[in-house]
């Protein structure tokens, strides 16, 4: 069974070479619908396009002109040269292939492993192709396998558990805080990237405020506008502080834009309720200092990395438990394919017996013409329990030959054999 994976993805080109190939989610069926119609080697498709990936996934008739009728279709469509096109594509067949969905669909191929997005994506990919007919007995398996497969990753690993952006580190340290963030205020000085990111993830925790203040007023509306919060004008900044359980802060200013006297002064009318300052500015927007205040903790961009690559660390710990339990999935999945194409060949070869022998029975019955009827029957089932038990043993022996790594090869040793 000639499953195949072609894809390119951002550990073997850049963004410049990976956009030239990427297909927008409405242009995937007509992707499919052309793709079988130039590639008439193909016989089952699934087509997955991220940002970071574009594969297709494919049950082919022969692996070599079936990767050859794809390439040609890609460089057809996409205007893309063939030596382009080779230098950052992979080829993936049987074992490889199987293998290498399920560690997409876990999240162990990504750019950051254990993120959740690409099961969601794979899903997506999956269902298109299914509702265009595009998959059939092979690959609708496949993939509901790498579902199980990428279930089991989440359930039986911590592979998700911890946090691997500096903007989600920041929130894991805010719940180390305060505990649960429900009803906090946020501020966010500045309206940069990763604030909006940490901010949205406080939100998503629970915090009820979010203040914004930048020195573009018109750039904390807008930003305070898509966070549901509320504008603050930079020159209010300092007054509005105390309201603040979390303040996020990433300005670019070249000077301390929170220095401990403020920060003390603004703790002592908020009746020593924690604060907490996550400083992402280079150069540092909060005094390090402040971080001697009793309830106030201060974490700039160095601190937070720190805890990202800790959590890697773990991640990357995990992501071998994942590859097990993979690797284990693969074994199985490869089982099922084997029997798929065992019962097919066995049907052929009892077949080609059954024809041989009634071929065989015919002729020799014209040469006995004053036999009854009774003796037909008994050369009938003479003749048809000697090719039973001369079939018995290689069908056994195929059956269990297909649940071991070498059934394909011991199956096509058959089909020589019997000449199938």
């Amino acid at each position: 069974m000639n499953v195949i994976v072609f894809g390119i993805n951002h550990k073997t080109a850049p963004v410049n070479v990976r956009e030239k190939l990427s297909i927008p989610d409405k242009a995937i069926p007509e992707h499919i619908r052309l793709l079988k119609g130039k590639a008439p080697q193909v016989i089952e498709e699934v087509i997955l396009s991220t940002c970071n990936r574009v594969e297709i996934y494919a049950r082919v008739q022969d692996v070599k002109q079936g990767v050859e009728e794809i390439k040609k279709f890609l460089c057809d469509y996409h205007e893309i040269s063939r030596d382009e096109l080779e230098v950052s594509t992979y080829v993936y067949a049987l074992e490889e292939a199987v293998e290498h969905l399920f560690k997409v669909a876990s999240s162990l191929d990504s750019m950051v492993v254990g993120e959740p997005q690409i099961l969601g994506q794979v899903k997506t990919a999956y269902k298109a192709a299914r509702e265009l007919n595009a998959t059939g007995s092979v690959l609708n398996n496949l993939f509901e396998r790498s579902f199980s497969v990428a279930k089991r990753v989440r359930t039986e690993t911590a592979i998700a558990e911890n946090a691997v952006s500096v903007s989600y580190a920041a929130v894991e340290l805010a719940k180390k805080i305060f505990g649960e963030l429900d009803g906090k205020t946020v501020m966010l000085i500045g309206a940069g990237e990763m604030i909006e990111l940490a901010a949205r993830s406080l939100v998503s925790c629970g915090v009820k405020t979010v203040l914004v203040s930048n020195r573009t007023y018109e750039r904390a509306v807008s930003l305070a506008t898509e966070l549901n919060g509320e504008a603050i004008k930079f020159d209010d900044l300092y007054d509005e502080l105390k309201r603040c359980d979390i303040i996020i802060s990433s300005t670019g200013a070249p000077h301390f834009v929170v220095k401990k006297e403020l920060a003390e002064k603004v703790i002592g009318e908020r009746n020593n309720r924690p604060m907490f300052f996550i400083d992402i500015a280079v150069p540092r927007d909060i005094e390090p200092t402040v971080n001697e205040i009793d309830n106030c903790y201060v974490y700039d961009i160095d601190d937070l990395k720190e805890v990202v690559e800790a959590n890697m660390a773990e991640r990357e710990k995990e992501a071998k438990k994942a590859e097990a339990i993979v690797h284990l999935e693969v074994s199985q999945f490869l089982v099922w394919l084997n029997h798929l194409e065992v019962a097919p060949a066995i049907a052929t070869l009892r077949k080609k017996a059954e024809e041989i022998r009634l071929s065989e029975v015919a002729k020799t019955l014209r040469k006995l013409d004053s036999i009854s009827d009774e003796e037909k029957e008994s050369i009938e089932k003479m003749t048809s329990a000697i090719v039973n038990k001369l079939l018995h043993s290689p069908i056994v022996s195929l059956k269990k030959e297909a649940e071991k790594e070498h059934g394909p090869e011991y199956l096509n040793t058959m089909r020589k054999l019997f000449d199938l």
